[in-house]
């Protein structure tokens, strides 16, 4: 398994704060990541399911399945906001041209 170094996102966090008291273990097939450039989201009154799929000329796979609570769910959207302005700060505008909802 493959170890992350340094600081990890505490439990009850999920905001993108570090806390350096959790150590995550990882496979190295998990490490290594997937490509996704679409993702489509579906929910129910108890959970969210977020499909990341790999899209190349009309056909696609998914790669990546997440499911998880709502509560869970509100903190990554705000993470991932938090994690767009901070981006923004340091390289500039992301341009969305191209982009379809």
């Amino acid at each position: 398994m493959a170890k992350r170094e340094g600081m990890q996102e505490g439990p009850g966090d999920g905001n993108g704060h570090k806390r350096p008291d959790l150590q995550l273990r990882m496979s190295e097939q998990v490490a290594g990541g997937v490509y996704a450039n679409s993702m489509m989201v579906q929910h129910s009154p108890s959970e969210f399911i977020m499909d990341f799929a790999m899209v190349v000329g009309g056909n696609g796979q998914v790669v990546a399945r997440v499911v998880t609570n709502p509560a869970h769910m509100k903190r990554i959207v705000e993470a991932l906001a938090d994690n767009v302005r901070k981006y923004e700060s340091a390289y500039g505008p992301i341009e969305s041209r191209g982009m379809t909802d």
